[in-house]
């Protein structure tokens, strides 16, 4: 069973920085995407920034530039480093895999960005 653990989000002000991090069980290996979502209260989950096993990444127009996906294979674990945070950035945000054809999430981080 995949599971993959998040850090806590937390609470910061517009223009400052947070990095989150999610740690799979497992290997890396069979997995084909990993990045993250977001959902903001009343709206629906949207993409944040994905890798592809390729190394492609893609990512929303509304955080290039900001925010950066990066992995660390010998912990297993993914970052995601947001910078210049706005509030419109205030989510929950959560860590996801592509395994072997099946979605895998984490529990969620609640980040909040004061103005």
């Amino acid at each position: 069973q995949v599971q993959l653990a998040e850090s806590a989000g937390g609470l910061v002000q517009a223009g400052g920085s947070l990095r989150l991090s999610c740690s799979i069980s497992g290997s890396f290996a069979g997995i084909d995407s990993l990045g993250w979502y977001r959902q903001a209260p009343g709206k629906e989950r949207e993409l944040v920034t994905i890798m592809t096993r390729g190394g492609n990444t893609n990512s929303a127009d509304s955080v290039k530039g900001r925010f950066t996906i990066s992995i660390d294979n010998a912990k297993n674990t993914a970052f995601l480093q947001m910078n210049m945070l706005k509030p419109e950035d205030t989510a929950v945000y959560y860590c996801y895999i592509r395994k072997f054809s099946s979605d895998y999430w984490g529990q969620g981080a609640q980040v909040t960005v004061s103005s």
